[in-house]
């Protein structure tokens, strides 16, 4: 069957944003603006992430990050990468919506919440995360919040208003894939109970084709990653590996999987087959 012949896929919904592709990039930690530029294009993404605290938006060079973006094509999703404190985090996510407006993007109503624990680890503190989600939503933001693969503290999350919750495949860059296959499961479960559109996203951790795939394969709406593509010896390259692994990851979770087995089964039919004679 050819593409064309499959069953058309419904969009990815968030809060008020409807995703043509379920694959967001980020747009840190690339070698040159130019590297950024064609990597987004070649992943096939039309939203991305920007850090917004002020030091990032502008390079070593004095240009600013914003104009090798074509803001006709992308929706930004601003975030609050590098906040430790809940306080902290609200105040650049309103800073991001005050440049977007300013802008006229679509993305001014939206926020990527990181609030993190320690720089070491780079894993959210959960409790602020949560002041922060509360305080964000009840001033009009609609919060895709990064987290644990924690299923209680998801939860909570999402009965605090987060229109999208999060989980990390594993830390921050690691490029370790998704650690806790089960614990994402479960964050799936748990959000999508008695809401089957719920969108889940893995954020963070993975480092490659494969990861990406099987974050989609274990039922997740969406992935975001960063670092994979930046930092992989062919940016290019790698980009367009993680737009088809992102599609081909949708497509095997949509189709269904064979269960698993302990003994092998025949791919072939054993029984009403006649061999010509003489053979």
């Amino acid at each position: 069957m050819s593409e064309t012949g499959l069953s058309a896929d419904k969009s990815l919904q968030i809060g008020r944003h409807t995703l043509k592709s379920r694959l967001i990039v980020g747009t840190g930690k690339y070698r040159t603006f130019d590297d950024m530029r064609d990597c987004l294009e070649a992943s096939g993404s039309d939203v991305i992430t920007v850090a917004v605290r002020r030091e990032r938006l502008i390079d070593a060079e004095g240009r600013n990050i914003l104009d090798y973006i074509d803001l006709n094509r992308y929706t930004i999703l601003p975030n609050t990468a590098g906040c430790f404190t809940a306080d902290d985090a609200v105040r650049v996510a309103r800073l991001g919506r005050e440049i977007l407006s300013g802008l006229e993007n679509p993305g001014a109503d939206w926020v990527k919440l990181e609030v993190l624990g320690d720089k070491k680890t780079l894993l959210p503190d959960p409790i602020a995360t949560l002041q922060a989600t509360e305080a964000l939503v009840k001033d009009g933001f609609q919060v895709l919040v990064y987290t644990t693969d924690d299923p209680i503290t998801a939860r909570r999350l999402k009965d605090a208003g987060a229109a999208s919750v999060m989980p990390a495949g594993s830390p921050i860059g690691s490029g370790q894939g998704v650690l806790n296959a089960n614990n994402i499961r479960i964050c799936i479960e748990y959000l999508k109970e008695n809401d089957p559109d719920y969108p889940v996203i893995v954020d963070a951790g993975v480092g490659s084709a494969s990861d990406v795939a099987e974050a989609m394969e274990l039922g997740c709406d969406g992935v975001l990653l960063n670092t994979a593509i930046a930092s992989a010896d062919d940016a290019l390259r790698m980009a367009y590996a993680m737009k088809y692994a992102c599609w081909a990851g949708r497509h095997s979770y949509l189709a269904g999987r064979i269960p698993k087995k302990l003994y092998a089964t025949a791919s072939s039919p054993d029984t009403g087959v006649v061999m010509p004679r003489g053979k």
